[in-house]
């Protein structure tokens, strides 16, 4: 039982006021939840209930059209019927509007849209935080070994449960994920985000060369693997395929005109691939394509030349795109996964953000598990404020949460479903705990804006600060439970 004065500092976002008549939602007291790896998230939802806190939503780019793109409520009000959101205000606008229904009451926590990887690898969940090499150097010997065990779609199960619990933990609803070559990976996967309701897309890579043998597929396996799974798979429910060819290094010009084949039998798929990480790589994509594409193509141009550059199309890392490159991109309406932590882990250098906004490309934010060394995305935010930072600029709270929810929804062309809290959207969202260890606590007591504590709360905060996480209105995680 907390305190009236802890309750207080708790309250520093909405003020310490009445709650008023509502259902409260305590530390000690949460609706049932299914185990995570169960059929059903939350069983007992009701159809209708409304959810009172804070809320911070987005109708555009801070970065381009000022902080007036960005709405925070301090006391609002959200109503979720059928797993949609049917109305956004101020809880003194809408509490009119209940008609009955059951108020879960957030004060003192702020809700956001739930949070968007848009570049993460499932497999690799079991070799986070591998030590001491470069990327090339990396995939040989950490990351090629541990995918060798997912032709066994049970292991590969196991794993997946893990992975998408931590997705949840972390306020992660979306997420762009690569699996393994085979099939089986993605079979995986797919049941149990199907059990979860989540939205994830997700991609059979692809790679005939380059890789050990044993970790190899042909361009027929290839194709046939990825045209059965998008049949299976793609828009069910909330699921989706990406074509994904590991990246350009490791896929023959064979295999990648099979991609453009699948590209073109199922233009509505994503592609998701890597691009321009590390300069060994770049340097060696040159030297495989030589002769293959017309001279001066640039690594980007690569995917471009076998017709992979699609608005659904995300390119991950980006880090040594040139001004043609970004311009490319952008005429394409292909986007950029920032993955700042594994860029410093692996030592790649520094994306370009003020670039990538000079062309305006769309950008979203990637975790990159393993070779990032966090599922949170609050800590990823942590980690592209410094990249921003040693480039000379600065990255503010609020267009770090717009780039990890709407932007990334723009990145995904998913804008019109998830990414903001808005009437029609769906209900996927996170509650933000402001104070939730001993230093946030007695941090936010100094903090003063609503802006201020996001940012404490985007560079000291974790998977702690995260203290529910709702999927489609129902509740999909709930700290300490």
């Amino acid at each position: 039982m907390r305190s009236g004065a802890l309750a207080c500092i708790v309250l520093l976002l909405v003020g310490c006021k009445a709650r008023g008549t509502s259902t409260s939602l305590k530390d000690d007291e949460t609706p049932p939840v299914a185990d995570i790896g169960s059929s059903d998230v939350e069983p007992n939802a009701p159809a209708k209930r409304a959810f009172r806190g804070s809320i911070l939503s987005f109708k555009g780019d801070p970065a381009s059209e000022g902080e007036s793109a960005a709405q925070f409520i301090q006391d609002g009000l959200m109503i979720v019927e059928k797993g949609k959101i049917t109305q956004v205000g101020t809880y003194a606008e809408l509490q009119g509007s209940l008609g009955g229904a059951p108020v879960v009451d957030y004060s003192g926590q702020i809700m956001v849209p739930g949070f968007i990887d848009t570049h993460i690898h499932f497999p690799q969940t079991e070799m986070i935080g591998a030590y001491g090499e470069e990327l090339l150097k990396w995939l040989e010997t950490y990351t090629f070994p541990t995918e060798r065990q997912y032709k066994d779609k049970e292991y590969a199960r196991s794993v997946a449960k893990v992975f998408l619990k931590e997705l949840l933990r972390n306020g992660t609803t979306t997420a762009l994920v690569f699996a393994t070559v085979h099939k089986e990976s993605s079979e995986a996967l797919f049941e149990e985000a199907e059990k979860l309701g989540m939205r994830i897309i997700i991609g059979k890579v692809l790679m005939d060369r380059n890789a050990p043998e044993w970790l190899q597929d042909t361009p027929q396996t290839a194709y046939t693997d990825s045209k059965a799974l998008i049949d299976q798979w793609h828009k069910k429910g909330r699921l989706h395929y990406a074509i994904t060819p590991r990246f350009a290094p490791t896929s023959t010009p064979a295999q990648l005109e099979q991609a453009r084949k699948l590209v073109q039998e199922c233009p509505d798929c994503y592609v998701h691939t890597h691009v321009s990480e590390n300069k060994g790589e770049v340097a060696w994509v040159n030297e495989l394509f030589t002769g293959v594409v017309p001279a001066g193509t640039s690594y980007l141009g690569v995917y471009d030349h076998f017709g992979l550059m699609t608005s659904r199309a995300v390119f991950a890392h980006a880090v040594h795109f040139d001004d043609a490159d970004f311009s490319l991109l952008a005429q394409k309406k292909s986007a950029i996964a920032f993955c700042p932590t594994s860029n410093l882990f692996l030592g790649s250098g520094l994306f370009k953000l003020a670039e990538a906004r000079k062309h305006k490309a769309k950008v979203g934010m990637g975790t990159d598990i393993g070779a990032g060394t966090s599922f949170s995305m609050l800590q990823t935010l942590n980690e592209a404020y410094k990249v921003v930072k040693l480039q000379g600029g600065k990255l503010s709270s609020i267009e770090g949460y717009y780039m990890a929810t709407l932007g990334s929804a723009r990145a995904l062309s998913l804008e019109d479903k998830i990414g903001s809290l808005k009437a029609g959207g769906e209900a996927d969202f996170v509650v933000l705990d402001p104070a939730p260890t001993p230093l946030l606590k007695f941090r936010m007591a100094k903090a003063k804006e609503w802006q201020e504590k996001l940012f404490v709360l985007m560079t000291l905060g974790d998977d702690r600060a995260v203290r529910a996480t709702y999927v489609a209105g129902r509740l999909a995680h709930q700290r300490g439970k």
